[in-house]
């Protein structure tokens, strides 16, 4: 398993973001045959090759949406009550009617060792992230179209969906 070079990783998304969007779309458009067995395979792979606690992107750069069940869950972990939890660090985005971080990063990073202070009790959010086999993928490109930017999984998930579907 490799560390993640977090700046090689920067450069790698701006060379071929755009490459893998318009291939992002043209799955989600017309799905591959068996799309969904192939995720679950290059979801294992990706594993044995990317180490999020050497990256810690998604913490550093994205909000979870922390749903209500979440927030009653993580207040009674730290010993709070929803609206002191709520107070302290979300806020009400109007646009997606979602609860979200105040501030990035995420006040639960620990930022020398990249574990979550909450990992228990986080965000259903959290605990699903990057979302890379979800039983109907394509229901899900859009997530993959916008995490490709920020999560070396995501990114190496569709680099080997090119390469083998392209071949």
């Amino acid at each position: 398993m490799q560390l993640v070079n977090l700046r090689s990783f920067k450069q790698k998304v701006r060379h071929n973001k755009k490459a893998f969007k318009r291939f992002l779309s043209k799955i989600e458009r017309r799905p591959p045959k068996g799309l969904d067995k192939l995720a679950e395979k290059i979801d294992a792979e990706v594993w044995q090759e990317v180490d999020c606690l050497s990256c810690a992107n998604c913490c550093k750069t994205m909000s979870p949406t922390f749903t209500k069940a979440d927030i009653k869950r993580i207040a009674e972990f730290l010993d709070m009550t929803s609206q002191q939890f709520i107070d302290k660090w979300l806020y009400f985005d109007e646009k997606d009617g979602d609860w979200m971080n105040k501030s990035q990063p995420c006040q639960f990073l620990d930022p020398k060792t990249h574990y979550c202070r909450i990992y228990e009790v986080r965000p259903a959010d959290c605990a699903g992230f990057p979302h890379l086999k979800k039983k109907k993928m394509v229901e899900y490109i859009h997530v993959h179209q916008q995490n490709v930017e920020y999560c070396p999984a995501t990114y190496r998930m569709v680099e080997k969906m090119m390469e083998q579907l392209e071949n």
